[in-house]
């Protein structure tokens, strides 16, 4: 069993990850472990092991082909990767998914926090 530092396994094991990509240790393009090894590398369950994997492709660290594995990228404007158009549209098109469902999640908490300050004369 892992031991308990006060900090989410998930996030252990990605800031290694980002430390390990930011000194150069795993550069562009390398694959990064599959979850089953990450699990055994670390002793964490598969949850775990896609929770970092999935912390990582939010912080722009990798990207993740289905049935292929997760690669190493730059975060931000250092990619030194030219994607195709066709991906430039999928990636503007899933940022704009991204920025509406954080707009729905508030609105969502707006109306729960009204629902919950109605008086419950039901």
């Amino acid at each position: 069993m892992a031991d308990f530092t006060g900090r989410a396994k998930y996030l252990e094991i990605a800031d290694d990850f980002k430390r390990r990509i930011r000194d150069g240790e795993l550069p562009p393009g390398e694959k990064l472990p599959s979850e089953t090894e990450l699990m055994a590398a670390h002793g964490v369950s598969r949850t775990v092991a896609r929770q970092a994997i999935s912390r990582l492709r939010e912080d722009g660290y990798v990207i993740s082909h289905q049935g292929k594995g997760s690669f190493v990228t730059l975060p931000g404007g250092d990619r030194p990767v030219k994607h195709s158009p066709e991906f430039e549209q999928i990636a503007e098109y899933l940022s704009e998914v991204r920025r509406d469902v954080r707009r729905l999640a508030e609105r969502m908490d707006q109306l729960e926090q009204l629902v919950r300050q109605q008086p419950q004369d039901r």
